[in-house]
Protein backbone atom coordinates (compact mmCIF):
# COMPACT_ATOMS: atom_id res chain seq x y z
CA UNK A 1 0.00 0.00 0.00
CA UNK A 2 1.51 3.05 -0.86
CA UNK A 3 1.95 5.87 1.44
CA UNK A 4 -0.27 8.18 -0.09
CA UNK A 5 -3.02 5.90 0.92
CA UNK A 6 -1.99 5.73 4.46
CA UNK A 7 -1.46 9.38 5.01
CA UNK A 8 -4.76 10.73 6.60
CA UNK A 9 -7.42 13.28 5.26
CA UNK A 10 -6.96 16.58 5.64
CA UNK A 11 -9.47 17.84 7.92
CA UNK A 12 -12.68 19.56 5.98
CA UNK A 13 -14.92 22.34 6.68
CA UNK A 14 -17.73 23.40 5.34
CA UNK A 15 -16.72 27.45 6.14
CA UNK A 16 -13.01 28.54 6.80
CA UNK A 17 -12.87 32.27 8.13
CA UNK A 18 -9.78 34.00 8.39
CA UNK A 19 -8.74 36.29 10.95
CA UNK A 20 -10.48 37.21 14.30
CA UNK A 21 -10.83 40.74 14.56
CA UNK A 22 -14.48 42.66 14.48
CA UNK A 23 -15.67 41.20 11.13
CA UNK A 24 -14.25 37.23 11.86
CA UNK A 25 -15.85 37.19 14.83
CA UNK A 26 -19.05 39.08 13.50
CA UNK A 27 -18.84 36.09 11.16
CA UNK A 28 -18.58 33.22 13.50
CA UNK A 29 -22.04 34.68 15.45
CA UNK A 30 -23.70 34.76 12.41
CA UNK A 31 -23.08 31.24 11.32
CA UNK A 32 -23.45 29.93 15.13
CA UNK A 33 -27.07 31.16 15.08
CA UNK A 34 -28.10 31.17 11.50
CA UNK A 35 -26.78 27.69 10.21
CA UNK A 36 -25.75 25.95 12.98
CA UNK A 37 -24.95 22.73 11.25
CA UNK A 38 -22.46 24.36 9.53
CA UNK A 39 -18.61 23.75 10.79
CA UNK A 40 -16.68 26.06 10.75
CA UNK A 41 -13.31 27.46 12.41
CA UNK A 42 -11.37 31.04 12.37
CA UNK A 43 -8.06 30.98 11.77
CA UNK A 44 -6.08 33.83 13.34
CA UNK A 45 -1.93 34.44 12.46
CA UNK A 46 -1.32 35.87 15.78
CA UNK A 47 -1.74 34.81 19.61
CA UNK A 48 -5.14 36.92 20.07
CA UNK A 49 -8.25 38.03 18.75
CA UNK A 50 -9.47 41.53 18.49
CA UNK A 51 -7.52 42.02 15.19
CA UNK A 52 -6.78 46.33 14.76
CA UNK A 53 -7.77 46.51 18.21
CA UNK A 54 -5.39 44.04 19.89
CA UNK A 55 -2.38 44.74 17.20
CA UNK A 56 -2.05 48.65 17.94
CA UNK A 57 -0.54 49.61 20.82
CA UNK A 58 -0.21 53.25 20.76
CA UNK A 59 -0.97 55.85 22.95
CA UNK A 60 -5.03 56.82 22.90
CA UNK A 61 -5.84 54.05 20.03
CA UNK A 62 -9.65 54.71 19.70
CA UNK A 63 -12.32 54.03 17.46
CA UNK A 64 -13.14 57.00 15.38
CA UNK A 65 -16.82 55.84 14.78
CA UNK A 66 -19.01 55.74 17.70
CA UNK A 67 -19.59 52.28 19.00
CA UNK A 68 -23.66 52.27 18.55
CA UNK A 69 -22.97 52.17 14.71
CA UNK A 70 -19.33 50.13 15.18
CA UNK A 71 -20.85 47.47 17.19
CA UNK A 72 -23.04 44.52 16.23
CA UNK A 73 -26.41 44.77 15.54
CA UNK A 74 -26.81 42.00 17.20
CA UNK A 75 -24.76 43.06 20.68
CA UNK A 76 -25.76 46.12 22.25
CA UNK A 77 -23.10 48.27 22.92
CA UNK A 78 -23.31 49.34 27.09
CA UNK A 79 -20.51 51.69 27.74
CA UNK A 80 -21.60 55.43 28.36
CA UNK A 81 -18.41 56.26 26.13
CA UNK A 82 -19.74 55.84 22.70
CA UNK A 83 -16.22 56.91 21.23
CA UNK A 84 -13.94 53.95 23.20
CA UNK A 85 -10.49 53.26 23.39
CA UNK A 86 -9.29 49.87 22.31
CA UNK A 87 -9.43 48.25 26.02
CA UNK A 88 -13.04 48.70 25.62
CA UNK A 89 -13.28 47.65 22.08
CA UNK A 90 -11.71 44.32 22.70
CA UNK A 91 -13.48 43.43 26.41
CA UNK A 92 -16.97 43.99 23.92
CA UNK A 93 -15.24 41.43 21.60
CA UNK A 94 -14.20 38.98 24.05
CA UNK A 95 -17.87 39.15 25.48
CA UNK A 96 -19.29 38.61 22.16
CA UNK A 97 -16.35 35.69 21.71
CA UNK A 98 -17.79 34.02 25.12
CA UNK A 99 -21.72 34.51 24.64
CA UNK A 100 -21.21 33.28 21.22
CA UNK A 101 -19.16 30.36 22.49
CA UNK A 102 -16.58 30.66 19.80
CA UNK A 103 -13.74 29.94 22.26
CA UNK A 104 -13.52 26.64 20.34
CA UNK A 105 -13.75 27.69 17.14
CA UNK A 106 -10.48 30.30 16.96
CA UNK A 107 -7.11 28.64 16.17
CA UNK A 108 -4.08 31.25 17.26
CA UNK A 109 -0.91 31.03 15.11
CA UNK A 110 -2.69 29.74 12.51
CA UNK A 111 -1.37 31.94 9.23
CA UNK A 112 -2.63 30.93 5.71
CA UNK A 113 -0.08 30.76 2.83
CA UNK A 114 -2.49 29.69 0.15
CA UNK A 115 -6.13 28.64 -0.86
CA UNK A 116 -6.87 26.57 -4.02
CA UNK A 117 -9.75 25.77 -5.52
CA UNK A 118 -11.18 22.54 -7.52
CA UNK A 119 -13.96 22.85 -9.18
CA UNK A 120 -13.94 19.19 -10.07
CA UNK A 121 -14.24 18.40 -5.91
CA UNK A 122 -16.20 21.99 -5.40
CA UNK A 123 -13.79 22.54 -2.53
CA UNK A 124 -11.00 24.87 -1.35
CA UNK A 125 -7.48 23.50 0.09
CA UNK A 126 -6.30 25.88 2.24
CA UNK A 127 -2.36 25.19 3.17
CA UNK A 128 -0.97 26.88 6.83
CA UNK A 129 1.76 27.40 8.57
CA UNK A 130 1.82 27.52 12.51
CA UNK A 131 3.47 30.78 13.39
CA UNK A 132 4.71 29.71 17.20
CA UNK A 133 6.13 26.07 15.74
CA UNK A 134 6.96 26.52 11.93
CA UNK A 135 4.12 23.02 11.23
CA UNK A 136 2.52 22.87 7.98
CA UNK A 137 -1.07 21.91 7.85
CA UNK A 138 -3.74 21.43 5.19
CA UNK A 139 -7.06 22.06 5.71
CA UNK A 140 -10.37 22.00 3.12
CA UNK A 141 -13.67 23.82 3.35
CA UNK A 142 -16.19 24.68 1.01
CA UNK A 143 -16.14 28.45 1.77
CA UNK A 144 -13.08 30.69 2.06
CA UNK A 145 -14.38 33.55 4.30
CA UNK A 146 -12.08 36.34 4.63
CA UNK A 147 -12.14 38.44 7.16
CA UNK A 148 -9.00 40.04 7.39
CA UNK A 149 -9.92 43.89 6.52
CA UNK A 150 -7.39 45.48 3.70
CA UNK A 151 -4.48 46.42 5.64
CA UNK A 152 -1.32 44.74 5.93
CA UNK A 153 -0.62 43.80 9.84
CA UNK A 154 3.00 43.24 9.33
CA UNK A 155 4.10 46.61 8.65
CA UNK A 156 2.68 50.05 8.41
CA UNK A 157 3.58 52.69 5.09
CA UNK A 158 6.51 54.70 6.03
CA UNK A 159 7.69 56.91 3.03
CA UNK A 160 11.53 57.72 2.39
CA UNK A 161 12.78 60.65 4.46
CA UNK A 162 16.14 61.90 3.88
CA UNK A 163 18.57 61.53 6.39
CA UNK A 164 16.75 59.31 8.77
CA UNK A 165 19.95 57.60 9.41
CA UNK A 166 21.13 60.44 11.12
CA UNK A 167 18.84 60.91 13.88
CA UNK A 168 20.07 60.37 17.36
CA UNK A 169 16.42 59.83 18.94
CA UNK A 170 13.57 57.03 18.42
CA UNK A 171 11.85 56.51 15.77
CA UNK A 172 8.56 54.75 15.54
CA UNK A 173 5.54 53.76 13.50
CA UNK A 174 2.32 53.56 15.31
CA UNK A 175 1.28 49.99 13.78
CA UNK A 176 5.03 48.38 15.98
CA UNK A 177 4.82 50.95 18.87
CA UNK A 178 7.55 49.48 21.59
CA UNK A 179 5.72 48.62 25.08
CA UNK A 180 8.76 50.26 26.75
CA UNK A 181 9.20 53.68 24.70
CA UNK A 182 8.60 56.53 28.07
CA UNK A 183 7.97 59.59 26.02
CA UNK A 184 6.80 61.31 29.30
CA UNK A 185 9.06 64.99 29.83
CA UNK A 186 10.55 64.68 25.59
CA UNK A 187 9.81 66.73 22.76
CA UNK A 188 7.95 64.48 19.96
CA UNK A 189 7.02 65.33 16.38
CA UNK A 190 4.29 63.40 14.57
CA UNK A 191 4.60 63.27 11.22
CA UNK A 192 0.93 62.58 9.41
CA UNK A 193 -2.22 64.82 9.40
CA UNK A 194 -4.73 61.75 9.17
CA UNK A 195 -6.94 59.46 11.92
CA UNK A 196 -3.77 58.36 14.02
CA UNK A 197 -1.90 61.56 13.88
CA UNK A 198 -4.65 63.18 15.65
CA UNK A 199 -5.48 60.67 18.10
CA UNK A 200 -1.63 60.53 19.15
CA UNK A 201 -1.11 64.25 19.47
CA UNK A 202 -3.64 65.18 22.34
CA UNK A 203 -2.90 61.70 24.08
CA UNK A 204 1.01 61.73 24.01
CA UNK A 205 0.99 65.62 24.40
CA UNK A 206 -0.48 65.11 28.30
CA UNK A 207 2.57 64.11 29.47
CA UNK A 208 5.29 65.27 26.46
CA UNK A 209 7.59 68.59 27.10
CA UNK A 210 5.91 69.58 23.70
CA UNK A 211 4.17 67.55 20.70
CA UNK A 212 4.63 69.14 17.07
CA UNK A 213 2.00 67.61 14.43
CA UNK A 214 3.87 68.48 11.27
CA UNK A 215 1.61 67.50 8.26
CA UNK A 216 2.54 67.95 4.18
CA UNK A 217 -1.20 68.56 4.18
CA UNK A 218 -4.24 69.34 6.24
CA UNK A 219 -7.27 67.39 7.30
CA UNK A 220 -10.92 67.76 7.78
CA UNK A 221 -11.42 68.02 11.63
CA UNK A 222 -14.54 67.66 13.74
CA UNK A 223 -15.14 67.58 17.03
CA UNK A 224 -17.49 64.93 18.59
CA UNK A 225 -18.89 63.98 22.33
CA UNK A 226 -17.28 60.98 23.52
CA UNK A 227 -20.38 60.16 25.36
CA UNK A 228 -23.90 60.26 22.99
CA UNK A 229 -26.61 61.42 25.76
CA UNK A 230 -29.22 60.89 23.60
CA UNK A 231 -27.94 56.98 22.97
CA UNK A 232 -27.73 56.79 26.68
CA UNK A 233 -30.81 58.26 27.78
CA UNK A 234 -32.58 55.81 25.52
CA UNK A 235 -31.05 52.57 26.95
CA UNK A 236 -31.95 53.86 30.52
CA UNK A 237 -35.50 54.36 29.44
CA UNK A 238 -35.77 51.47 27.06
CA UNK A 239 -33.54 49.22 28.03
CA UNK A 240 -29.96 47.69 26.66
CA UNK A 241 -31.83 46.42 23.56
CA UNK A 242 -34.35 48.53 22.55
CA UNK A 243 -32.26 51.69 23.28
CA UNK A 244 -29.19 50.29 21.48
CA UNK A 245 -31.39 49.77 18.43
CA UNK A 246 -33.24 53.52 18.37
CA UNK A 247 -29.86 54.96 19.19
CA UNK A 248 -28.07 52.94 16.33
CA UNK A 249 -31.02 53.64 14.01
CA UNK A 250 -30.60 57.59 14.78
CA UNK A 251 -26.31 57.82 14.54
CA UNK A 252 -26.97 56.03 10.50
CA UNK A 253 -28.83 58.27 9.61
CA UNK A 254 -26.78 61.52 11.05
CA UNK A 255 -24.14 59.62 9.58
CA UNK A 256 -25.64 59.43 5.84
CA UNK A 257 -26.84 62.94 6.08
CA UNK A 258 -23.65 64.34 7.25
CA UNK A 259 -22.04 62.25 4.05
CA UNK A 260 -24.24 63.29 1.68
CA UNK A 261 -24.73 67.05 3.03
CA UNK A 262 -20.88 67.09 2.24
CA UNK A 263 -21.03 65.67 -0.89
CA UNK A 264 -23.81 67.36 -2.54
CA UNK A 265 -22.97 70.86 -0.74
CA UNK A 266 -18.81 70.73 -0.65
CA UNK A 267 -18.26 74.58 -0.23
CA UNK A 268 -21.26 75.02 2.74
CA UNK A 269 -19.43 72.06 4.49
CA UNK A 270 -16.32 73.33 4.27
CA UNK A 271 -17.66 77.07 5.96
CA UNK A 272 -19.38 74.98 8.55
CA UNK A 273 -16.38 72.75 9.43
CA UNK A 274 -13.91 76.25 9.03
CA UNK A 275 -16.61 78.08 11.39
CA UNK A 276 -16.52 75.20 14.09
CA UNK A 277 -12.83 75.27 13.90
CA UNK A 278 -12.31 78.89 14.55
CA UNK A 279 -14.71 78.65 17.54
CA UNK A 280 -12.10 75.94 19.04
CA UNK A 281 -8.85 77.28 18.43
CA UNK A 282 -7.32 80.42 19.95
CA UNK A 283 -8.56 83.67 18.52
CA UNK A 284 -6.35 84.52 15.51
CA UNK A 285 -4.85 80.86 15.11
CA UNK A 286 -4.58 80.70 11.74
CA UNK A 287 -7.05 78.37 10.47
CA UNK A 288 -6.50 78.57 6.81
CA UNK A 289 -2.70 77.70 7.03
CA UNK A 290 -3.65 74.75 9.37
CA UNK A 291 -6.90 73.50 9.10
CA UNK A 292 -7.60 74.21 5.51
CA UNK A 293 -7.71 71.45 2.81
CA UNK A 294 -7.28 71.43 -0.85
CA UNK A 295 -9.53 68.56 -1.61
CA UNK A 296 -13.29 68.70 -0.51
CA UNK A 297 -14.95 67.30 2.94
CA UNK A 298 -15.32 63.52 2.54
CA UNK A 299 -12.93 63.52 -0.61
CA UNK A 300 -11.22 61.30 2.41
CA UNK A 301 -12.73 60.65 5.83
CA UNK A 302 -13.03 63.38 8.14
CA UNK A 303 -11.03 63.18 11.05
CA UNK A 304 -13.15 63.19 14.54
CA UNK A 305 -11.56 64.24 17.63
CA UNK A 306 -13.75 63.07 21.00
CA UNK A 307 -14.24 66.10 23.20
CA UNK A 308 -12.30 68.25 20.92
CA UNK A 309 -9.09 66.53 22.78
CA UNK A 310 -6.60 68.02 19.96
CA UNK A 311 -8.20 71.78 19.80
CA UNK A 312 -7.65 71.71 23.83
CA UNK A 313 -3.79 70.56 23.20
CA UNK A 314 -3.60 73.21 20.45
CA UNK A 315 -5.13 75.93 22.95
CA UNK A 316 -3.34 74.54 26.68
CA UNK A 317 -0.11 74.96 23.86
CA UNK A 318 0.91 71.12 24.85
CA UNK A 319 0.64 70.74 21.15
CA UNK A 320 1.15 72.76 18.06
CA UNK A 321 0.80 71.70 14.39
CA UNK A 322 3.23 72.87 11.55
CA UNK A 323 2.02 72.76 8.00
CA UNK A 324 5.01 72.05 5.93
CA UNK A 325 7.22 69.77 3.63
CA UNK A 326 10.03 67.90 5.59
CA UNK A 327 13.54 68.71 4.19
CA UNK A 328 15.89 65.95 5.95
CA UNK A 329 16.20 64.69 9.22
CA UNK A 330 19.19 66.07 11.04
CA UNK A 331 20.84 64.92 14.34
CA UNK A 332 18.49 66.33 16.50
CA UNK A 333 14.94 66.57 14.73
CA UNK A 334 13.42 67.48 11.20
CA UNK A 335 14.53 70.57 8.71
CA UNK A 336 11.65 71.84 7.22
CA UNK A 337 11.68 72.76 3.46
CA UNK A 338 11.09 76.63 5.05
CA UNK A 339 14.23 76.28 7.14
CA UNK A 340 12.74 75.60 10.01
CA UNK A 341 14.18 73.24 12.20
CA UNK A 342 11.93 70.93 15.09
CA UNK A 343 14.19 69.11 17.86
CA UNK A 344 12.58 66.10 18.67
CA UNK A 345 13.64 63.40 21.34
CA UNK A 346 11.06 60.41 19.26
CA UNK A 347 9.72 60.99 15.69
CA UNK A 348 6.21 59.08 14.99
CA UNK A 349 5.96 58.65 11.74
CA UNK A 350 1.53 58.59 11.69
CA UNK A 351 1.97 57.93 7.97
CA UNK A 352 -0.20 55.79 7.00
CA UNK A 353 -1.10 51.71 6.26
CA UNK A 354 0.30 49.48 3.41
CA UNK A 355 -3.33 47.92 1.91
CA UNK A 356 -3.52 44.09 0.82
CA UNK A 357 -6.39 42.76 -0.26
CA UNK A 358 -7.62 39.60 0.82
CA UNK A 359 -4.41 39.19 3.24
CA UNK A 360 -2.31 38.74 0.49
CA UNK A 361 -3.33 34.83 0.13
CA UNK A 362 -2.15 33.61 -3.05
CA UNK A 363 -5.03 32.00 -4.78
CA UNK A 364 -5.66 30.01 -7.40
CA UNK A 365 -8.74 28.19 -9.13
CA UNK A 366 -8.57 25.22 -11.07
CA UNK A 367 -4.67 26.12 -10.90
CA UNK A 368 -4.96 29.39 -12.74
CA UNK A 369 -3.82 32.21 -10.17
CA UNK A 370 -6.27 34.47 -9.76
CA UNK A 371 -4.84 38.13 -10.31
CA UNK A 372 -7.27 40.11 -8.03
CA UNK A 373 -7.06 43.53 -10.70
CA UNK A 374 -8.92 41.10 -12.93
CA UNK A 375 -11.48 40.77 -10.82
CA UNK A 376 -14.98 42.34 -10.17
CA UNK A 377 -16.66 42.93 -6.96
CA UNK A 378 -19.70 40.93 -6.74
CA UNK A 379 -22.42 42.54 -3.94
CA UNK A 380 -19.25 43.94 -2.55
CA UNK A 381 -18.36 40.58 -0.88
CA UNK A 382 -17.13 37.91 -3.85
CA UNK A 383 -15.02 38.16 -7.42
CA UNK A 384 -16.12 37.30 -10.72
CA UNK A 385 -15.18 34.08 -11.42
CA UNK A 386 -13.92 32.95 -7.81
CA UNK A 387 -15.94 30.00 -6.45
CA UNK A 388 -17.40 29.86 -3.12
CA UNK A 389 -15.06 33.10 -1.77
CA UNK A 390 -16.16 35.76 0.44
CA UNK A 391 -14.59 38.77 1.71
CA UNK A 392 -15.48 41.18 4.03
CA UNK A 393 -15.00 45.29 3.37
CA UNK A 394 -17.03 47.40 5.61
CA UNK A 395 -17.71 51.15 4.75
CA UNK A 396 -15.23 54.16 3.99
CA UNK A 397 -17.73 56.71 4.73
CA UNK A 398 -19.79 55.67 7.88
CA UNK A 399 -18.59 52.65 10.28
CA UNK A 400 -16.98 49.73 8.92
CA UNK A 401 -19.29 47.19 10.83
CA UNK A 402 -22.37 48.08 9.53
CA UNK A 403 -21.61 46.94 6.12
CA UNK A 404 -19.85 43.66 7.09
CA UNK A 405 -23.09 42.60 9.50
CA UNK A 406 -25.28 43.14 6.15
CA UNK A 407 -22.39 40.78 4.32
CA UNK A 408 -22.40 37.92 7.13
CA UNK A 409 -26.10 38.05 6.87
CA UNK A 410 -26.53 37.81 3.27
CA UNK A 411 -23.74 35.15 3.26
CA UNK A 412 -25.32 32.92 5.54
CA UNK A 413 -28.53 33.28 3.98
CA UNK A 414 -26.52 32.33 0.67
CA UNK A 415 -25.20 28.99 2.03
CA UNK A 416 -29.08 28.41 3.68
CA UNK A 417 -30.05 28.38 -0.08
CA UNK A 418 -27.29 26.41 -1.55
CA UNK A 419 -27.75 23.63 0.87
CA UNK A 420 -31.65 23.30 0.07
CA UNK A 421 -31.23 23.27 -3.34
CA UNK A 422 -28.12 20.80 -3.47
CA UNK A 423 -25.86 23.18 -4.72
CA UNK A 424 -21.89 22.72 -4.12
CA UNK A 425 -20.27 25.99 -5.74
CA UNK A 426 -21.72 29.30 -6.86
CA UNK A 427 -19.33 31.76 -9.05
CA UNK A 428 -20.12 35.30 -9.85
CA UNK A 429 -20.10 36.08 -13.65
CA UNK A 430 -20.90 39.52 -15.43
CA UNK A 431 -23.11 38.89 -18.58
CA UNK A 432 -21.10 41.48 -20.01
CA UNK A 433 -17.30 40.82 -19.55
CA UNK A 434 -17.01 44.20 -21.68
CA UNK A 435 -18.51 46.15 -18.95
CA UNK A 436 -16.75 49.20 -17.68
CA UNK A 437 -14.33 48.91 -14.55
CA UNK A 438 -13.46 51.17 -12.06
CA UNK A 439 -11.60 50.86 -8.57
CA UNK A 440 -13.44 48.94 -6.17
CA UNK A 441 -12.36 51.55 -3.50
CA UNK A 442 -13.08 54.46 -5.02
CA UNK A 443 -11.56 56.94 -2.33
CA UNK A 444 -8.47 59.55 -2.13
CA UNK A 445 -7.08 58.47 0.39
CA UNK A 446 -3.20 58.16 0.10
CA UNK A 447 -3.41 54.36 1.46
CA UNK A 448 -6.21 53.32 -1.01
CA UNK A 449 -4.59 55.29 -4.25
CA UNK A 450 -1.02 53.57 -3.55
CA UNK A 451 -2.86 50.15 -3.85
CA UNK A 452 -5.31 50.70 -6.18
CA UNK A 453 -4.02 48.76 -8.66
CA UNK A 454 -3.09 45.92 -6.77
CA UNK A 455 -7.26 45.91 -5.89
CA UNK A 456 -10.67 44.22 -7.56
CA UNK A 457 -12.61 46.69 -9.12
CA UNK A 458 -15.64 47.66 -9.05
CA UNK A 459 -18.64 47.22 -12.00
CA UNK A 460 -20.84 50.33 -13.30
CA UNK A 461 -24.26 48.55 -12.37
CA UNK A 462 -25.61 46.27 -9.34
CA UNK A 463 -25.07 44.04 -8.32
CA UNK A 464 -21.33 44.67 -9.37
CA UNK A 465 -21.22 48.11 -8.09
CA UNK A 466 -19.79 48.86 -4.73
CA UNK A 467 -22.39 50.13 -2.67
CA UNK A 468 -21.87 53.32 -0.13
CA UNK A 469 -24.73 53.79 1.29
CA UNK A 470 -26.41 51.44 4.50
CA UNK A 471 -29.98 51.91 3.22
CA UNK A 472 -29.42 50.87 -0.43
CA UNK A 473 -27.49 47.81 1.43
CA UNK A 474 -30.14 46.59 3.77
CA UNK A 475 -32.21 46.35 0.21
CA UNK A 476 -29.58 44.62 -1.69
CA UNK A 477 -28.30 42.15 1.49
CA UNK A 478 -30.34 41.69 3.74
CA UNK A 479 -33.97 42.15 1.30
CA UNK A 480 -33.26 40.98 -2.35
CA UNK A 481 -32.86 37.47 -2.90
CA UNK A 482 -29.61 35.68 -3.13
CA UNK A 483 -29.98 34.26 -6.70
CA UNK A 484 -28.92 36.37 -9.29
CA UNK A 485 -28.57 35.78 -12.91
CA UNK A 486 -25.47 36.17 -13.13
CA UNK A 487 -24.44 34.20 -10.01
CA UNK A 488 -23.88 31.08 -11.46
CA UNK A 489 -25.20 27.70 -9.10
CA UNK A 490 -23.11 24.48 -9.92
CA UNK A 491 -23.25 20.42 -8.16
CA UNK A 492 -20.34 17.72 -8.27
CA UNK A 493 -21.15 14.74 -9.90
CA UNK A 494 -21.93 11.38 -7.95
CA UNK A 495 -18.53 10.36 -9.18
CA UNK A 496 -17.05 13.58 -7.97
CA UNK A 497 -18.78 13.21 -4.93
CA UNK A 498 -17.65 9.13 -4.24
CA UNK A 499 -13.61 10.44 -4.94
CA UNK A 500 -14.10 13.95 -2.24
CA UNK A 501 -16.07 11.07 0.72
CA UNK A 502 -13.02 8.93 0.22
Amino acid sequence: MSCEADAPAAEHLDVLIVGAGISGIGAGHYLTTGLPDKSFAILEARADLGGTWDLFRYPGIRSDSDLHTFGYEFKPWRDAESIADAPQILAYLRETVRENRLESRIRYHHKVLGASWSSEQARWTVEIERTDTGERTTLTCGWFFCAMGYYRYDAGFTPHFEGRERFTGAIVHPQQWPEDLDHAGKRVVVIGSGATAVTLVPAMARTAARVTMVQRTPSYIMPVPRKDPIANALRGLLGDRRGYALARRKNIARQRAVWSFCKRHPKAARRIIRWVNTRQLPAGYPVDEHFNPPYDPWDQRLCAVPDGDLFQAIRNGSASIVTDRISTFTEKGVLLRSGREIEADIIVTATGLNVRALGGIPVTVDGAAVHLPDTIAYKGMMLSGVPNLAFAIGYTNSSWTLKVGLLCEHFCRLLAHMSTHGYDSCRPEPADPAMPARPFLDFGAGYIQRAVDQLPRQGDRMPWLTSTGYTDDVRLLRCDSVTDPELRFARVGAAERRAVAR
